[in-house]
């Protein structure tokens, strides 16, 4: 997941990965796209793949390290100036007017994932400081917060699973990130209780 690979890379700086692509290269990504586009070679799901492909393929060629450039956002948020600039291509060869298009996307798509990136950290060091104030059970919940990182939903009977303890410990444990507000409990029932680490799946909205 995203955040399991920032916290392996927490000096990583996606805009500055991005300035290293050519110009040639982006517009080779570009035309890339809308070659699928016209190709066309699904009943459904050819956005989705096409989207996704274009990460994909700056990966292949080494210009990101990572697939963390979700461009899709960018694309849904701006749906019918990504069609009417695909049409474009297609019925009038317009491909520098999607190349613009293209790049805007991808800068915008780089300073969101970036201050998303900052955002996480932050929220990191602050859960950090948090749990120092459960003294021996500070190793477990680090445990515990490790896997929140890459799975932010979870119930009691995974959390003693993934720390090692019992189902009491669990609990407590559980509670302890409760009271700092790193864990909320969301379904409201007595039994079969699931917990969500709300803080961090809000920074993707």
């Amino acid at each position: 997941m995203l955040a399991a690979w920032v916290f392996s890379h927490s000096d990583a700086n996606l805009l500055d990965e991005l300035a290293e692509i050519e110009e040639e290269i982006v517009e080779e990504v570009s035309k890339r796209r809308t070659q699928f586009h016209r190709c066309h070679p699904f009943l459904d799901g050819n956005g989705r793949v096409g989207r996704l492909l274009i990460t994909l393929y700056l990966v292949s060629l080494g210009i990101l390290k990572q697939p963390v450039l979700y461009l899709s956002d960018f694309f849904e948020r701006n749906r019918q100036l990504y069609y009417d600039n695909l049409m474009r291509v297609r019925e009038k060869n317009d491909l520098a007017q999607w190349f613009r298009f293209f790049l805007v996307g991808v800068i915008e798509t780089a300073k969101s994932s970036t201050a998303t990136f900052d955002n996480i950290l932050k929220l990191q060091k602050q859960a950090e400081t948090q749990l120092q104030a459960l003294g021996s059970r500070t190793a477990n919940a680090q445990k515990l917060m490790y896997y929140l990182y890459q799975r932010p939903v979870i119930d009691a009977a995974k959390a003693g699973e993934v720390v090692g303890v019992s189902p009491a410990s669990a609990y407590k444990l559980i509670a302890d990130l409760e009271q700092f507000g790193i864990l909320k409990e969301m379904t409201g029932a007595k039994r079969g209780k699931m917990y969500v680490f709300d803080a961090y799946l809000k920074l993707f909205k």
